[in-house]
């Protein structure tokens, strides 16, 4: 099986180390240094998208936004001008359902199968072979590019026939995550407001049944003054609740929670410019509150 690999970022170059273990591998990136950086792994740099798919049976991507696979897929040079039936495509951009399952249409015509394969766990999942990924889409096509998945991860979950189900629930994965993240960090910045060590916040939260993800990785990881999101951009976790919440809007599903958080996170945005980062929202709830959750409380 001939891999081909498009968006070297910070999570598609972690999945796409993955698949080096294991298969020879096309890759394709606008950043140069990412290309280099592969090819001395041993990774050969298509010279276009088209000609990745020419020369590949499936093609797996790592995108920003729909709006880039879309792109990558039908713009000038693009993978549909080097396609041929029985190929397959396969987005593990964080992206809008709609907007792939119409792709997924148009590449349909062509005999070519587009399935969408988000992932859950962080670039360390990544790396490590644990992440989780989600699939929908044609269970032939499925089944045909299992092989290429499990080399990632063995965590492969497929979720349904209907292309875009994975990303919806990608969505709801990251809305849950980002509202866990800022509740655990108000409820850090009470307690250090009421000048509790963030030691003993930790450590209580983490014995009592509100304990969760975010406050068992993130406060240990503020505790030792290191990284607790990655590098991962706050503009995209804002993008993903934008689309999550707009899902709610569709079909009627109130998400009054969410709302609050995406508002949150545009207000980061907007504060703390489009470079920022979701680490950052600890300096956004640091200002709001006027404390400092990882180092000494502020005075009364």
């Amino acid at each position: 099986m001939q891999i081909g690999y498009i968006g070297l970022g910070a999570m598609g170059g972690a999945l796409a180390r993955r698949l080096l273990l294991t298969h020879p591998l096309s890759i394709l990136d606008l950043d140069r240094d990412a290309v280099a950086a592969f090819e001395k792994l041993g990774a050969s740099a298509a010279t276009s998208a088209a000609q990745m798919a020419r020369s590949c049976d499936v093609i797996m991507m790592c995108l920003p936004r729909s709006a880039n696979v879309k792109q990558a897929i039908f713009g000038d040079g693009g993978l549909l001008e080097g396609l041929s039936a029985g190929k397959i495509v396969i987005d593990q951009t964080s992206g809008d359902p709609a907007q792939t399952a119409a792709m997924a249409k148009v590449l349909a015509q062509h005999g070519v199968t587009m399935l969408d394969a988000p992932v859950s766990g962080g670039i360390s999942g990544a790396l490590a072979g644990t992440i989780a990924i989600m699939v929908s889409g044609p269970r032939a096509g499925y089944e045909d590019a299992r092989p290429a998945l499990t080399s990632i991860s063995p965590n492969v979950e497929y979720v349904s026939e209907r292309i875009g189900d994975a990303q919806a629930l990608k969505l709801i994965n990251n809305a849950m995550s980002a509202g866990c993240r800022l509740a655990t960090l108000e409820a850090a910045a009470l307690g250090r407001k009421l000048g509790l060590p963030l030691t003993t916040i930790a450590e209580v939260l983490n014995r009592g049944p509100g304990r969760n993800k975010a406050s068992k990785v993130m406060l240990p990881a503020l505790i030792e003054g290191k990284p607790s999101a990655g590098s991962f951009a706050l503009s995209l976790m804002l993008k993903d609740l934008n689309l999550a919440t707009g899902l709610g809007m569709k079909c009627g599903a109130p998400m009054p929670i969410a709302n609050v958080v995406r508002a949150l996170l545009q207000t980061g945005v907007n504060t703390l410019g489009d470079k920022a980062l979701l680490e950052d929202t600890v300096r956004m709830v640091d200002s709001m509150a006027c404390t400092h959750i990882a180092n000494a409380p502020s005075a009364a």
